[in-house]
């Protein structure tokens, strides 16, 4: 059994340590808000670090779930951060959707201590979290990879290293940019059959089973239908993903017309109010009278 540190318990991160502490691992853990550490503590087979500090010093591995890039710097780089008091033989994940360019120097600052580095963004949002049915996409060294594999599998449907440092980013965005696709698509499509006063459900029962099937199709019309939209990955995290997918482009020459429509669309739903709706939710901009 492994002796792992997992920073940040956000709606990601609180299940996936879990799934570690459940499976026998040694967890420490640490979160901004000191009071959702101490629950986890409570919850589950581990400690609650008063600091990064404190939860990394005995670590063989160290995961991280948090924010955006800034939030990286901060618990990667700060003077009481991961890679000041990592142990040099430790092996650094990080599971936080972020840009490649981040995660590459990380990995630069990390292996200047002789410490291991790997992004690792997920898939399968918040549900896939709980179920341990997450997708990894990793990049990075493969003794790397090999050695915290067994770690990820407990809370991972598949993982896949990618290639070096940043590719397990880049294909996180490539997820997002299909996906910002699928939904405008599935969206326009539902919007179109209820405007034509078909029964929609029975609808999407016949289409489901020939090409235009997807898994949004499988495990979000239901509830587009309904106008249901408090579950699920946020508009607003999405926006975040999708900043980063076209920031991205602009600097490897992609040109991303749908991706960059959707993104501004997923802007109106936020003017509606609906920062933390699912993603999904591009349907009721269309409804919008």
């Amino acid at each position: 059994m492994a002796k792992i540190a997992f920073i940040g318990l956000g709606v990601m991160g609180y299940p996936m340590a879990g799934h570690l502490s459940k499976a026998g691992h040694g967890v420490s853990v640490w979160n901004r808000t000191a009071e959702t550490a101490q629950q986890w503590a409570r919850e589950f087979n581990g400690v609650a670090a008063e600091s990064i500090a404190e939860a990394v010093a005995q670590a063989d591995i160290i995961l991280t779930c948090v924010g955006a890039d800034k939030d990286l710097r901060e618990v990667y780089e700060a003077p009481e951060g991961i890679i000041a008091h990592a142990p040099s033989d430790a092996i650094l994940v990080d599971h936080t959707t972020a840009s490649a360019g981040i995660a590459e120097a990380l990995a630069r600052s990390a292996n200047n201590r002789g410490l291991g580095f790997i992004d690792a963004p997920v898939s399968g949002g918040q549900q896939g979290a709980e179920n341990g049915q997450l997708t990894i996409m990793c990049g990075g060294l493969q003794a790397h990879f090999d050695r915290v594999q067994p770690i990820l599998e407990c809370y991972a449907r598949a993982m896949t290293l990618m290639g070096p440092v940043g590719s397990g980013q880049k294909t996180k965005m490539v997820n997002q940019i299909a996906i910002a696709g699928l939904v405008q698509g599935l969206s326009e499509a539902l919007h179109f059959a209820e405007q034509a006063e078909l029964d929609v459900r029975k609808v999407v029962d016949v289409i489901s089973k020939g090409a235009a099937q997807s898994w949004q199709m499988e495990n979000r019309s239901g509830t587009m239908i309904d106008g249901e939209f408090e579950h699920g990955f946020a508009v607003d995290w999405m926006r975040k993903d999708l900043a980063i997918c076209l920031d991205e482009a602009r600097r490897n020459g992609s040109k991303l017309p749908v991706a960059a429509l959707v993104d501004q669309f997923y802007g109106d739903v936020q003017d509606m109010g609906g920062n933390r709706w699912d993603t999904s939710s591009l349907i009721q901009r269309l409804r919008k009278k």
